[in-house]
């Protein structure tokens, strides 16, 4: 094949290429752009120039757009999108696309601040929950999103997309995790136990595996996350140990060793308190189904920060997150770095 052949070959499957930026603020929201030329909005980013690499596009649309410079060298995910999967008029001739996802990272208030808008394009921006994507993007871009958020709390990689989806899917892809709205507990952290005149109604913990991950509950019909615990019943006579040892057995099929009291956040309008608890996982057997709602959920292990981010607890989450490695180091446990989270799928014994 001639060079002029194998050049127009080449030129005949030619792609678009495109970026996006994924940023968060510090209670895991995702930034969203509300643009003039569209009726649903947009993640930062855009199409990438003539010479131009997806990295160096990623910086120049968050400056463009937001008045923000940023380095981008993180990639999270990079999506094949298809020339059928988007409404495009017959005039532009889509050919397909890819695009490339990048972290923007976690922005704090001060970071906010620094936002500019352009006197055209873009309109506003806001932060929503991530089960909100759906509702304001595109699906494709909603897909894409919550693959590419998926992507970061799991700290697995770049991952491929075609259309959005995973080409390899994770417990939290296949799960949906996070398409449905994070149960808000925004309450104030407490060292200690709760006061008499709180009344306890759930008792958690923090499960620990050898290396220091955490054990995280997934529900199977909605991916919300959970950690293991539940509600005092009558038969635990106000033993709220026991209760953690019960609901453990039941929900995650779990035996505990002896667990530490980390503190209590509270609900001031309802005086009703919540407890923490860590101990370190003695047993884990098979999954069953939970005697409470007939479920039987996934079980994963996860580095607590990594954990942290599938709930939406507020300011006070680094208060707990410091109590929780307090009493890691008092179980002799090492720190878990971010990894790929573990699915539990049979039986182990430490």
């Amino acid at each position: 094949m001639s060079d002029e052949a194998y050049g127009a070959l080449r030129a005949s499957a030619a792609l678009w290429a495109g970026t996006s930026v994924l940023i968060t603020d510090p209670l895991g929201q995702v930034l969203v752009q509300h643009v003039d030329y569209r009726d649903t909005c947009l993640l930062p980013g855009g199409a990438v120039d003539e010479g131009e690499s997806p990295a160096h596009t990623a910086a120049r649309e968050l400056m463009e757009e937001l008045g923000v410079a940023a380095r981008v060298d993180r990639c999270l995910a990079v999506d094949w999108v298809s020339p059928d999967s988007v409404s495009a008029p017959a005039a532009m001739r889509f050919p397909g696309e890819i695009l490339h996802v990048f972290d923007g990272g976690t922005w704090d208030d001060a970071r906010i601040g620094e936002i500019r808008l352009p006197p055209s394009e873009v309109t506003a921006i806001e932060f929503v929950e991530p089960a909100q994507l759906p509702d304001l993007l595109s699906p494709l871009d909603a897909r894409r999103a919550l693959s590419a958020l998926r992507a970061r709390i799991n700290a697995g990689g770049t991952v491929l997309l075609e259309n959005g989806l995973p080409i390899t899917p994770t417990a939290l892809d296949r799960l949906g995790v996070l398409r449905t709205a994070r149960p808000t507990y925004r309450y104030p952290w407490h060292p200690g136990p709760a006061p008499h005149n709180l009344t306890v109604t759930q008792v958690w913990a923090w499960l620990f595996a050898p290396d220091g991950r955490v054990l995280v509950l997934l529900e199977p019909h909605t991916g919300l996350a959970i950690l293991p615990g539940g509600t005092p019943e009558k038969q635990d006579q106000g033993d709220f140990v026991a209760t953690l040892r019960r609901e453990a057995q039941e929900e995650a099929a779990t035996r505990i060793g002896s667990p530490l009291l980390l503190g209590h956040v509270t609900d001031p309008a309802a005086r009703r308190g919540y407890l923490r608890y860590a101990a370190a996982l003695a047993d884990v057997g098979p999954a069953q189904p939970d005697p409470a709602t007939g479920h039987t959920y996934t079980r994963i292990l996860a580095a607590p920060e990594q954990a942290a981010e599938l709930f939406d607890w507020g300011p006070a989450t680094a208060e707990q997150l410091a109590a929780v490695h307090q009493a890691r180091r008092q179980l002799g446990l090492p720190r878990a770095a971010r990894q790929p989270v573990t699915e539990l799928t049979g039986s182990s014994a430490r």
